[in-house]
């Protein structure tokens, strides 16, 4: 008898669901991770190359399905999911979970609100349960391909994994059958793309890998809705993706008996600095050091970050003179130097030659070593022991268990609206208090609304 495909069970369980099937707090957090997505993205609109990348995707062709966070223009849907994902990602500052080691947020959101802008100006609107129900559900598909591997990270699960959530939580709103909805992810399995080289080299490229994977979800799930047939043995079969992307190493059962169960959007990080989130277990240590002990950066002598193979492998990367924004983002040494010289990490930290290069935050940055530790676990960011040398000859050092922004210590509901805000004053223009005050209202009582195009009218800066 031939074995089961896995994505039966998958996708019955993303057809089968419904909002009422969801715990409060997976609606709850599902709310969350939505206003901290959507900050982001308008605090992208500042980020490097939004500008370019606009001026390149406008002239793919015409159509006005759906906007550009912030600035509005009017885009066919494939395109503004692009630029959307761009600028969710491009700063470093979404959403993740930790051991899938994934943002699905920035390919999932994107796609996701292109479709819905879409289908809004097709005379079709989409309420707030079922758009709660599609990112629950779209974060459940993308994040099962990260957890349930122990190889070492090759490919950018952001992009890869990411894209199969979006279709995911397109199906779910299209209201596809399992039919539609395993052609819709064999399309996205036939398209899907995005490694780590532009990660090494701190590329711009990294966040448009995000783009073309939720262009990608958009284009599969027109191609299912039509009635166009893709390959479905897509996770095990003799060139699916655990064989392609994860070395043929996976433990998909336990994940597939607790779906419905285990809801992995409780299982989200906030990034709570606009950097890697593998820099910031350097960035809570420090400050925890700090506060309990009372000495200051010109105090220290030495600082060692013992990280377990990912962190070493991602973030310790050597300090150089001139970084380049994403480089920098990506750099334990810089994003621990930053903290050190200003006592926190904040967007403008990263922005212009003045930033990247402030001596202060290169002289503190050379006093950080990153040191590979014993964790035998490929994928894991946790523990890391951050130690300090003081000048004096005094050693402080803590161990996180977890760091800032995990479920175990995360931001409260008022530091995520703070985060919101400031995000929204960080854009390529500000938002305006009223629209801030407005989207945290509408994201709140999100059930309700009969129409979650609404959510982008209320990104932007001025009436579109």
């Amino acid at each position: 008898m031939a074995e089961a495909n896995p994505l039966d069970r998958v996708v019955a369980h993303v057809v089968g669901t419904r909002f009422a099937d969801l715990p409060e707090n997976v609606v709850a957090k599902t709310k969350t991770f939505l206003l901290d997505t959507l900050g982001v993205g308008i605090a992208g609109t500042s980020g490097a190359s939004v500008t370019e990348l606009k001026a390149v995707v406008a002239a793919w062709g015409d159509g006005a399905e759906a906007r550009v966070w912030l600035t509005g223009e009017a885009l066919p849907a494939q395109q503004a999911a692009i630029v959307n994902a761009y600028q969710i990602h491009c700063l470093e500052f979404d959403c993740v979970h930790e051991r899938a080691v994934l943002h699905p947020m920035a390919t999932i959101l994107s796609a996701v609100m292109a479709w819905v802008e879409r289908a809004r100006a097709r005379g079709t609107h989409v309420d707030g349960e079922t758009l709660i129900t599609a990112l629950a559900l779209g974060v459940d598909v993308s994040t099962m391909l990260g957890i349930v591997t122990d190889s070492p990270l090759q490919f950018f699960r952001p992009a890869t994994a990411g894209g199969f959530g979006a279709v995911a939580a397109i199906g779910k709103i299209a209201g596809f059958d399992e039919r539609q909805l395993k052609d819709a992810l064999g399309a996205q399995y036939s398209q899907t793309s995005g490694t780590l080289q532009p990660h090494v080299e701190g590329s711009p490229m990294l966040g448009m890998q995000v783009g073309f994977n939720a262009r990608a979800a958009i284009v599969s799930a027109d191609l299912a809705a039509a009635g166009f047939r893709g390959p479905h043995d897509i996770l095990t079969g003799q060139y699916g993706y655990f064989k392609l992307f994860e070395q043929d190493n996976y433990r998909l059962e336990p994940f597939l008996s607790r779906l419905g169960t285990d809801w992995q959007m409780a299982a989200m990080s906030h990034k709570p600095f606009p950097s890697g989130r593998l820099t910031h277990g350097a960035v809570d240590g420090l400050g925890r050091l700090m506060k309990a002990h009372g000495f200051a950066a010109d105090d220290i002598a030495r600082v060692e970050c013992r990280v377990p193979p990912l962190v070493h492998r991602l973030v310790g990367r050597p300090l150089i003179d001139a970084p380049e924004s994403n480089y920098a983002k990506l750099c334990l040494r810089f994003v621990a130097g930053v903290f050190l010289a200003h006592g926190t990490v904040d967007v403008p930290h990263f922005k212009g030659a003045a930033a990247l290069s402030d001596p202060d935050v290169h002289r503190l940055a050379r006093l950080v070593d990153v040191i590979l530790d014993d964790n035998p676990d490929l994928n894991e960011m946790n523990p890391q022991t951050i130690v300090v040398e003081l000048k004096d000859g005094a050693t402080r050092s803590v161990t996180l268990p977890c760091f800032y922004g995990h479920p175990d210590a995360p931001l409260s509901p008022q530091e995520n609206v703070a985060k919101f805000t400031r995000c929204a004053g960080y854009g390529l223009v500000p938002l305006a208090d009223e629209r801030i005050a407005r989207m945290v209202a509408a994201v709140d009582a999100l059930e309700t609304s009969g129409d979650v195009a609404g959510l982008v009218d209320l990104t932007l800066a001025s009436r579109a």
